[in-house]
């Protein structure tokens, strides 16, 4: 939020991903304006929350400036952008985080888009590729995930975590058989076509070059990722560690139409947004229903209304879950 003030932390311009920043840094100081504590309206923490995660020092700073801000009578604005989905105990605070479940979100909690680079703009020339609709839709799908065929004893592994964290026993990270079921189902679908690059590691690289793997690299595999979307008419977004998907808000920005797995998702504006014009809305309960729910969605688009989706996801991403879009109606959640 004051990147557009202060300037952007260091990017290393061979990365991706660098440059996600670079038009709301442009034209952010337009939003807002920044003054004295006893001037403002709100109080920014100036750095996130998810610095003092083990950090008793950023904790006591934290603390000291709202304890600053409440004695001013502001209220504390802050951003946690983190898989966690713990508590922050932040005095008179209104917070912006990734990773939330609707269920449990409190009344000053709100989420917050995880922000990639601009895929059209950075591989696209800008536009939007069009895709006619067939009578088949095809989902793609290009990371990792467990074994689409588990074996038995993979099957009972994740039973028997699935419980434990039901429990409390402990916190075992279930996305990978999550996403493995979504595209063994699609698979199994005879309505629909899939197009799936599956990965062995996160982000495609082997855990033994992950340190050293060049800028090059990474481009590749980032440029594998978004021919697979582009070359899709659907692509399936499933939670990953945290409650949230950064595949949704790229699939959105690349003009591509989701189908997202319900979680218990909190989504960005979702006061103002009504998502499932937008996209396939599969709940986590009805995931052998996926192909279903997603044929059912593809039929009754018209081949212009197909088109137009298209168009519409690029602008939800532009106006509400871009960095821009993000902050210039933030105000909806700071009143009162």
């Amino acid at each position: 939020m004051l990147y557009p003030f202060w300037g952007k932390n260091p990017e290393d311009p061979h990365q991706p991903t660098s440059g996600r920043y670079d038009h709301y840094v442009s034209h952010g100081r337009g939003l807002f304006k920044m003054t004295s504590l006893e001037d403002s309206d709100i109080a920014v923490l100036p750095f996130p929350w998810e610095d003092t995660i083990g950090n008793p020092d950023m904790i006591a700073a934290a603390t000291d400036f709202t304890t600053r801000a409440v004695a001013a009578g502001k209220k504390v604005l802050l951003f946690y952008w983190h898989d966690l989905t713990d508590t922050v105990c932040l005095t008179n605070s209104v917070i912006f985080r990734t990773s939330l479940y609707a269920s449990h979100r409190k009344n000053n909690e709100f989420a917050m888009p995880a922000w990639s680079e601009d895929f059209v703009n950075c591989y696209l020339s800008g536009k939007v590729v069009e895709r006619k609709k067939s009578i088949k839709p095809v989902v793609g799908f290009c990371g990792t995930a467990g074994p689409l065929h588990p074996p038995v004893k993979y099957r009972v592994k994740n039973i028997v975590k699935n419980i434990a964290n039901t429990l409390g026993l402990g916190k075992y990270e279930l996305s990978r058989p999550l996403r493995a079921r979504a595209l063994a189902n699609l698979e199994a679908d005879k309505s629909i076509r899939t197009n799936y690059l599956l990965r062995d590691r996160f982000l495609g690289v082997p855990a033994t070059e992950s340190a050293s793997a060049s800028p090059d690299m990474f481009r590749r595999l980032r440029i594998d990722y978004v021919k697979n979307m582009v070359e899709s008419d659907y692509i399936l977004c499933v939670r990953g560690a945290g409650n949230f998907s950064y595949r949704l808000y790229e699939t959105l920005s690349c003009g591509r139409i989701p189908v997202l797995i319900n979680t218990d998702c909190s989504l960005p504006f979702d006061s103002l947004i009504n998502y499932k014009d937008y996209f396939v809305w599969v709940e986590e309960n009805d995931l052998a229903q996926i192909g279903e729910r997603v044929s059912e969605f593809h039929q009754r688009l018209s081949p212009d209304e197909f088109i137009d989706l298209q168009h519409n996801c690029r602008k939800l991403w532009e106006s509400y879950l871009s960095p821009y879009g993000f902050f210039s109606h933030i105000h909806v959640h700071l009143r009162g």
